[in-house]
């Protein structure tokens, strides 16, 4: 509705951003994995789609930076090393400690109750110790605190980053936190927005993306491509 009154249509989502759905989800779990290239006769047959909106798709991937684009080669999943690791966490510590000072200025009560649902699912993964499952419910956490934001260009960042996140996972899995210790750390950035102490909010959230980056550093971590390891769900 109009600021006026006045009825407009409803939006609805393009052919193009639904494809671009599809493909990033099958490139976050590995069905794409870094390095393959993507045909487009493939890919238009196996989607049940025409060429252009399928163009228009992988295009917005390639500005998302999922994609890359080799002259008179075609179009490839990227392929993330240790140094990429790097830059995701420090591009979603900036997203996020943004998002955690609008939290903390906007309806901190709604947040809560969405987030701690959010925790509700982290907890009940990490219980089963699917790896998969505790990947998905961390970033259903953090998808969840960037859209409690209400900032609706933050979340779109978040979610190009927290699919980059997924793609390099097998980069740092010997040294990304196990079940309880990733548990605690979403608790205490739950108690620190029930406590409204928005500093230690903030040193939490950066503690939490910057450690990683810290143990990446420390150990030199490359590892094998997603491809290798994306049917492990390894966190």
């Amino acid at each position: 509705m109009s600021s006026h009154g006045g009825l407009e249509p409803v939006p609805r989502r393009s052919t193009a951003a639904l494809i671009a759905d599809q493909l990033r989800s099958a490139i976050m779990y590995g069905h794409l994995a870094p390095g393959d290239q993507l045909g487009e006769t493939d890919l238009a047959a196996r989607l049940g789609v025409s060429r252009g909106p399928l163009r228009e798709a992988m295009q917005r991937l390639v500005q998302e930076g999922l994609l890359r684009s080799e002259r008179h080669r075609g179009l490839f999943v990227r392929e993330l090393q240790a140094e990429d690791v790097r830059d995701i966490y420090v591009a979603r510590l900036a997203v996020e400690r943004a998002a955690c000072e609008l939290v903390m200025r906007g309806n901190r009560g709604e947040a809560l109750a969405r987030l701690t649902a959010s925790l509700d699912r982290l907890v009940d993964a990490a219980e089963t110790g699917d790896r998969t499952e505790m990947s998905d419910a961390d970033q259903a956490f953090h998808q969840t605190l960037v859209s409690c934001s209400g900032n609706r260009r933050l979340e779109r960042m978040a979610q190009t980053l927290l699919v980059e996140t997924r793609m390099c996972l097998t980069v740092m899995q010997d040294v990304y936190p196990e079940a309880a210790e990733l548990v605690d750390e979403h608790q205490k950035l739950l108690d620190a927005i029930t406590e409204g102490d928005e500093a230690h909010l903030l040193s939490l959230i950066e503690s939490h993306m910057l450690d990683t980056v810290e143990r990446i550093n420390a150990t030199g971590a490359t590892g094998p491509s997603a491809a290798e390891h994306s049917s492990t769900g390894r966190n």
